[in-house]
């Protein structure tokens, strides 16, 4: 019998969407192969301390506590894991798996240091993970490779002062959408109608990061697309999000249980399915990821496919989108999350196999 692998779970962070980690984090614990894997929980306090956890975080029984920091440790013995509070080594982690959602944990920053420990983790690598994240650069590289965005313009803290309501209405029209640059979850985002709503929406993204994106307003359905692979990916059955509220905004997605229906598959023909199906794919190889993704479209007059942005951590409880999708497509929850852990595995073998030394070849030649 095999040796159960050693994953680590990471969760919470120093970002907004702290509480979303957990709920995430919550649904893997729940469905991961016990015989097949031994979990560690590792939880990130809002501080960005790191902590040895139990199921019990789940249910808000158990706290953060001095008595529980953990650290990695560079080491031959990948994943090697430090406890701080009581000064002893622990076994080490085979593969980590993040479901840090927003800053610090999608934007590339835990997957360098992943990389640095020399330990293999699930999702997108830091490259893929930075440009997805930035909301400004993908949506430029999308562009560049064909893709249809919306059109936009962005504005960073330093250059508000050059801001003009009338340019930036006789460039995109009204109503608009004004959000931060770098975050998810549709945390900082205003839909804008008029000057007022313009200042205040710059004024609430700007709480949130010091770039901001302008884009013009499609009217159309609010499309998703689930991506899995490393360099053959597959997309999903598109599915369609009907938001209750104006626009599907944080509240709707995780404070209000009736903010939004969602529809498996999307109202879509045939056809347009099929052409959200291979731009996903095209869009998750433009921006380089890997392992998983979640394509957000929208689709104007049932027919014009417009790239709204790329996910590298969705949202994965098991009532998020990314798992529904790929349940409704034949793969339930518990193998989404073997295949993930797979892909992830399977990539740190390959870039094993890449030299470090070139010295041998530089005396023979």
């Amino acid at each position: 019998m095999h040796p159960k692998k050693r994953v680590a779970l990471l969760f919470g962070g120093k970002s907004v969407e702290h509480e979303i980690s957990l709920r995430s984090a919550k649904s893997v614990f729940e469905a991961i192969d016990r015989t097949k894997y031994e979990v560690i929980l590792i939880g990130i306090d809002k501080e960005g301390v790191w902590h040895l956890c139990t199921p019990a975080i789940f249910q808000g029984k158990e706290r953060f506590s001095e008595r529980d920091q953990v650290t990695f440790l560079p080491h031959p013995a990948r994943g090697q894991l430090f406890n701080v509070s009581q000064g002893h080594l622990l076994d080490p982690v085979e593969v980590a798996f993040p479901l840090l959602h927003g800053t610090l944990g999608e934007d590339g920053t835990v997957q360098g240091m992943l990389k640095l420990l020399n330990i293999p983790f699930v999702g997108s690598d830091v490259l893929s993970s930075s440009l997805g994240m930035n909301k400004e650069a993908s949506k430029r590289l999308l562009r560049e490779a064909g893709i249809a965005v919306a059109r936009f313009m962005s504005c960073s803290v330093h250059t508000r002062h050059t801001l003009s309501f009338q340019e930036v209405v006789d460039s995109l029209g009204l109503p608009l959408f004004i959000k931060p640059a770098h975050l998810g979850s549709s945390v900082g985002i205003s839909k804008v109608r008029n000057e007022t709503e313009f200042w205040r929406a710059v004024e609430h993204a700007f709480q949130y990061d010091h770039h901001l994106l302008i884009e013009e307003y499609i009217e159309g359905q609010e499309i998703e697309c689930s991506v899995l692979g490393n360099e053959e990916p597959i997309a999903s059955l598109p599915g369609e999000i009907i938001p209750q509220h104006e626009f599907y905004s944080y509240e709707a997605k995780y404070l209000d249980e009736n903010g939004a229906i969602l529809l498996i598959p999307a109202r879509l023909s045939e056809e347009v399915a099929a052409q959200i199906q291979e731009i996903s794919c095209r869009a998750f190889k433009t921006l380089y990821c890997e392992g998983m993704a979640r394509v957000d479209f929208l689709v104007r007059k049932g027919k014009e496919i417009f790239v709204n942005e790329v996910n590298t951590i969705p949202g994965f409880t098991e009532i998020s989108m990314y798992p529904k999708l790929w349940e409704a497509s034949g793969f339930p929850y518990g193998e989404l999350i073997d295949r993930l852990i797979e892909l992830a595995l399977a990539r740190y073998e390959q870039e094993q196999k890449l030299k470090t030394d070139f010295r041998g070849e530089m005396k023979r030649g």
